[in-house]
């Protein structure tokens, strides 16, 4: 004998159970809110605070640059030609004349000799600017050696003139070089360093 159980007249019901989902989907996205609600806070916090920083660091820019300005509107142009000048002094003793002439012998062919020398200019980084006068007898030596030093990168040469030297004791012809020097970046690295530590050591 078979008994048939018919679930459509008592149908399973359980009421609580969707108010336990809602109320615990309600407590997670509470719960999440929160969390994006204090992340936002400490977020727009610390903008406010590097803010804030910006606008004192502006401020203390503005401020040096007006002080700067006043300072150099103060000063007659006797003085800030002398100021040039001391920068310029500066930069010289930073110069290094043996470094040059070093280089200016590696870069030299054996048959052109040095007649004269200059520096002109002589900038914080360490470039040079260069009248160099050498006698040569043959045009040619002074144009493979111009292309020689833009090779290298040391130097950089330009033609300016040239004197025929018939008749003053020597024999050939002088040529005049408008000369750009660029010493390595070692050395100029090490000139650098030398007025540091030389600071450092007590006197």
């Amino acid at each position: 004998m078979s008994t048939n159980l018919n679930l459509a007249s008592k149908p399973f019901s359980n009421h609580a159970l969707p108010w336990i989902l809602t109320v615990i989907i309600l407590l997670v996205s509470l719960v999440s809110l929160l969390f994006v609600v204090r992340g936002t806070t400490q977020a727009n916090s610390q903008a406010a605070l590097v803010q804030i920083d910006i606008n004192k660091l502006k401020q203390e820019e503005d401020s040096l640059v007006k002080t700067a300005q006043q300072v150099k509107d103060s000063l007659t142009p006797e003085q800030v030609q002398l100021l040039r000048a001391a920068h310029q002094l500066v930069d010289r003793k930073r110069f290094s004349w043996s470094r040059l002439l070093a280089d200016l012998e590696s870069s030299l062919p054996g048959t052109v000799r040095v007649s004269r020398i200059a520096v002109k200019d002589v900038s914080p980084e360490g470039t040079a600017q260069l009248d160099l006068v050498v006698l040569a007898k043959n045009p040619t030596t002074i144009m493979e050696m111009i292309s020689a030093m833009d090779r290298a990168g040391i130097f950089h040469s330009e033609l300016r003139a040239q004197n025929l030297q018939k008749g003053r004791g020597e024999s050939g012809t002088e040529y005049e070089l408008f000369v750009v020097y660029r010493p390595r970046a070692s050395f100029t690295t090490e000139v650098a360093a030398v007025p540091a530590k030389a600071s450092e050591e007590p006197k």
